[in-house]
């Protein structure tokens, strides 16, 4: 529940300064016109009030409007009550009900306004005056539509001030949403990045580290196989350093700039022949009919590049098989089976992340992946994408 202090805010002292003249003024205004009314050569004890005790009056209720929205309704019924003893506290009166009625509490304002007509028509006789006052409805007349105009006033200051309000806190509620998609938005992009450099870097990375073990566990090779495991180290490190310059690349170039090339079905027969140059014995066999779409292609790719990888890894020395088949309408399927290991070797650190990146691949292109072991040995990497018949194809 919102308190009456926190139902509007808290004035500047410029605000407050501006106001309060205000109210004086008008108060002055109405002193001026009372004196103005007074019988020529008046005198006597309401002369004299109306000099020293209703501007001390006037003074006092100012000064008490300084508290009107801590006790907004006791500070307005005592400046409205002390305004029928003195004329100057009009304008301090009218101050005290336009900011009840700003709070937008019907009951309270009503009350209030009543008891501003009644206090002005029981104060219309305070001082005296050189012509009547004329007939009661028009006594009652004028301060009743003067007070409607201040309540009216009011009312709209306080629709105002609640319409701020609410736009405030609906700007406020966009900018939390906003705030929240954007850090969505980043740890999607630090996911995607994740699995790009671990796609990019992970096949090339672990080949080197092959290599490396080779030349670790066997000493007594001929000197041109180690020469040649040895170009093949530095090749495989000299295209990792470009294929990280490229992700890099990509990660500093403007929401404008170009991304490096993908890799496509076309590019499958090179990743073979790489993994044939290191060792391991592939044969693929590729029989799509058409073009899948770029995302479709570039997930296959990634599939056999993950396979080769694993089965270097975890399987050297054994037999590949890369099957990609498949053809628009009936979907694109890619095998990547190994016999087992044929020798044992230490291989690289094992990171676990690459069968799950690979999952979240083939989930995002809409296809289903499986990988387990043989029972009689072996390890197998299937996966089935849509290949969807295009529009206008035949």
């Amino acid at each position: 529940m919102i308190t009456d202090a926190g139902a509007q805010p808290l004035l500047r002292p410029g605000g407050q300064a501006w106001r309060l003249l205000s109210a004086a003024a008008l108060g002055v205004l109405l002193w001026i016109v009372t004196a103005s009314q007074l019988p020529v050569g008046a005198a006597g004890p309401r002369v004299e009030w109306m000099i020293t005790g209703d501007p001390l009056i006037a003074l006092a209720c100012l000064i008490a409007l300084l508290w009107r929205r801590r006790f907004p309704v006791t500070i307005t019924l005592a400046v409205i009550l002390a305004s029928t003893a003195s004329v100057l506290a009009g304008g301090a009166s009218l101050l005290a009900l336009c900011s009840l009625a700003a709070r937008r509490r019907p009951a309270e304002t009503a009350v209030a306004a009543v008891l501003s007509v009644v206090t002005a028509v029981l104060g219309a006789d305070l001082y005296p005056h050189r012509e009547t006052l004329g007939p009661l409805w028009l006594v009652i007349s004028l301060p009743t539509l003067m007070v409607g105009i201040v309540v009216a006033v009011g009312a709209a200051i306080g629709a105002r001030r609640e319409e701020v309000r609410s736009l405030r806190q609906q700007v406020e509620s966009a900018e939390r949403e906003q705030a929240a998609r954007a850090a969505e938005a980043r740890i999607m992009e630090r996911h995607r990045i994740a699995r790009e450099m671990h796609d990019v870097l992970a096949h090339r990375v672990s080949l080197v580290a092959m290599q490396a073990g080779v030349l670790g566990h066997r000493p007594d090779l001929p000197a041109d196989q180690v020469a040649e495991l040895a170009r093949g180290i530095a090749d495989g490190s000299h295209q990792a350093l470009e294929e990280l310059r490229d992700v890099l690349g990509v990660l500093r170039a403007s929401p404008e700039g170009l991304e490096p090339p993908q890799p496509s079905l076309a590019d499958l027969p090179a990743l073979v022949a790489d993994a044939r140059a290191l060792g391991l014995d592939v044969t693929l066999t590729t029989t799509t009919s058409g073009e899948p779409s770029d995302a479709i292609a570039r997930t296959v790719y990634r599939i056999v590049q993950e396979g080769l990888t694993n089965a270097g890894k975890h399987a050297p020395g054994a037999t590949v098989v890369v099957t990609v088949d498949g053809k628009a309408g009936d979907g694109l399927r890619v095998t990547v089976r190994d016999s087992g290991a044929a020798r044992a070797i230490a291989g690289p650190p094992v990171s676990g992340f690459g069968l799950l990146g690979l999952s979240e691949r083939v989930g995002l292109a809409g296809g289903e992946l499986d990988h387990h072991p043989e029972p009689g040995g072996g390890f197998v990497l299937a996966a089935r994408l849509p290949w969807p018949v295009r529009e206008g194809s035949d």
